[in-house]
């Protein structure tokens, strides 16, 4: 002990010289990033942009933009800072708080009344985190034979590689985002969203420093024009599986995925095959090898045809660039996604027998003829399943609990598709969501329509309606795909969205469901709209709900009590809305008629302030938004 205090002694000059260096370099309390939302522009239906403030000792920043600043003026409750900043050429002085209790920034307005309040940016993300409720993708792996089991560490492997090629398409370097985050919650928020714009918020950056999120992803080059692309004289360049990049001329080139993600798509390939050699059943072996060469020539179709012929496989694995919602410049181009399925098979087979029954309401479609002479495959197969695994695409923002595969319109003419029910991500989703908003928005006397066998019929006739109505324009303008281009996605969903509760309808009427109150279906369809559009309208699946929430309300399929908040569902009304939007998206289908498809997104695909508002009270009772998964080997429950 003497010895120590010698030595302090001795070293007291030095420490106090510390003291003072320290305590004129620390860190202020108020030194940060701080986050808060620009209030509603007037005269405009488009979503206010989120401001983010750095300040640090000698410097205010605003995005890109930095400014010296002073203090003004300080108590015992805040600071005031002020800058000056060049608005169109002239000097605008603006005043800054910050509120030591509340440890938040405001941006002081002249007259007191329209401040706007930022919060601690790491305060933020963590409640964005909390906007996720984690669950566990977990099975009963007991049911599964022993070779089963030994492929599923195979299977987990090439779904993790797929994962790694979607954040190259979404964002780019996954490891350089993730090292820059400040908190666990920022990597967190930046894992769920597969880079730094949020899903569920029109994609604007949650972090500072970045500005909107490209349309086209890294499908296109960033500086490419509507006008290049349509110039550019390639027969791939509106290929699935091609990226456009330019030259080292500067021009537009295509280059198919299996070169451009070369290394990762035989390391995948190659964990498939190593799965193929175990499976024991014949459809599921046929397929993965078929997919496991798909993945190495972007020839899709074989594999496709025989993952439509499995009737048998307990193990399903749904791998590949399959969806274009991440092409929101053309909505050409496929993003890579796997699923890893266990059938239910008790579930499964209580569905088969709707299959056959599909050309039947393809003949009951509320719409002329010439609209509905396709015909859908009968071969088309519903099946149950649990995941245990998801990755890319489908694990990227709100969360997928349905399929309906392939989109290819060759296997939907020759085979149909097959419709996949994902029942323990729906029973998440409808406990730990659906039935909390229900007993905030629903009328009280109609909550007890609420019921989880309504939601899997709504869910399950969504994505068996995929495989009905259209697919070529009767005009000779191509499939509806090409001729809707970026709309496609869209006017898709929010037709999936009224045929599913059609087709409800109608099997219902001709007896196929039994003991059958479709009140429950109306009433579940409703509550499902709000769980649905708090996905925001940056994704097609958002555009189709608020198409539908906005047609339903001007049809009074619903009415709002303005004493409660609350929405009624007014059965017969619904009905009609139901069968007239379905007709009005299949003409516009039908017709590939794009300037319609597109004025129907613009007029009715934004939230507007009222139901902006009920929004709000969901997300201030804490209500999750959607599901984050807790996923792996380890938590399906495979052991070594």
């Amino acid at each position: 002990m003497n010895k120590i205090h010698i030595k302090m002694i001795i070293s007291l000059p030095i420490l106090l010289l510390s003291l003072i260096m320290v305590s004129c370099t620390k860190q202020a309390d108020y030194f940060g990033t701080y986050w808060g939302v620009h209030p509603p522009i007037q005269d405009t239906e488009c979503s206010p942009p989120d401001i983010f403030i750095e300040i640090d000792k000698d410097h205010i920043s605003l995005g890109l933009r930095q400014y010296a600043y002073k203090k003004m003026e300080e108590d015992a409750d805040r600071i005031v800072f002020q800058y000056t900043e060049d608005h169109n050429g002239e000097p605008v002085t603006q005043n800054i708080g910050y509120y030591k209790e509340k440890d938040a920034l405001v941006i002081l307005s002249e007259d007191g009344n329209s401040d706007i309040v930022l919060i601690r940016h790491e305060r933020y993300m963590e409640k964005k985190v909390k906007e996720y409720v984690p669950v566990e993708l977990k099975a009963d792996l007991s049911t599964l034979t022993e070779k089963e089991q030994e492929m599923l560490p195979h299977l987990f492997k090439a779904a993790q590689i797929i994962d790694d090629i979607y954040w190259m398409q979404a964002f780019g370097n996954k490891e350089e985002l993730l090292a820059g985050a400040e908190t666990d919650a920022t990597a967190k928020y930046m894992l769920i969203n597969y880079g730094p714009w949020d899903r569920l918020n029109a994609n604007k950056p949650f972090l500072p420093g970045y500005g909107p999120k490209p349309k086209g992803a890294n499908f296109y080059p960033s500086d490419m024009t509507m006008e290049e692309f349509k110039n550019f004289e390639a027969e791939e360049k509106s290929s699935l599986y091609t990226l456009l990049q330019r030259d080292e001329t500067g021009n537009l080139v295509t280059i198919p995925y299996h070169q451009v993600y070369k290394e990762e798509t035989e390391a995948a390939a190659s964990h498939i095959r190593l799965a193929a050699e175990l499976a024991e059943e014949p459809g599921l072996k046929k397929y993965l090898e078929l997919r496991a060469e798909a993945l190495l020539t972007d020839e899709y179709l074989e594999s496709d045809m025989a993952w439509m012929d499995m009737k048998d496989n307990t193990v399903d694995f749904v791998v590949g660039p399959i969806e274009t919602y991440e092409d929101g410049l053309l909505g050409y181009k496929a993003a890579h996604e796997s699923f890893l399925l266990l059938k239910d098979k008790e579930w499964s087979n209580k569905l088969n027998r709707f299959a056959p029954l599909l050309p039947v309401l393809q003949n009951k479609l509320p719409v002329e003829e010439k609209y509905k002479q396709e015909v859908p495959g009968s071969d088309s197969d519903l099946g149950v399943y649990n995941a245990i695994y998801c990755s890319g695409d489908c694990n990227a923002g709100s969360k997928t609990i349905a399929i309906n595969l392939p989109n290819d319109e060759r296997v939907h003419a020759e085979k149909g598709s097959r419709k996949l029910q994902l029942k323990n991500l729906m029973r998440y989703k409808f406990e730990k969501i659906l039935v909390p908003i229900s007993k905030e928005l629903i009328a009280e006397d109609q909550r007890q329509h609420i019921k989880f066998e309504a939601f899997f019929e709504n869910t399950m006739f969504h994505e068996v309606a995929h495989g009905i109505g259209i697919r070529h324009t009767i005009n000779d303008r191509g499939t509806v795909r090409k001729a809707l281009k970026e709309q496609y996605s869209a006017l898709e969903e929010g037709k999936a969205d009224v045929l599913g509760l059609f087709m409800v309808t109608q099997l219902a009427d001709m007896g196929e469901l039994g003991d059958k109150d479709l009140m429950d279906n109306y009433v579940t369809f409703m509550a499902g709209i709000f769980r649905s559009v708090r996905f925001g309208v940056a994704s097609s699946h958002g555009k189709a709900n608020m198409i539908r929430f906005y047609y339903f309300q001007e049809t009074e399929a619903f009415t709002r009590d303005e004493s409660t908040g609350t929405y009624r569902v007014d059965f017969e009304k619904m009905k009609e809305a139901m069968n007239s939007l379905a007709q009005k998206i299949l003409i516009i289908q039908g017709n590939g008629d794009y300037d319609a498809a597109k004025a129907l997104v613009e007029e009715k695909g934004f939230i507007r302030n009222e139901l902006q508002a009920d929004l709000d009270r969901l997300k201030e009772l804490n209500i999750p938004v959607d599901l984050v998964f807790e996923q792996g080997p380890d938590v399906a429950g495979l052991t070594e």
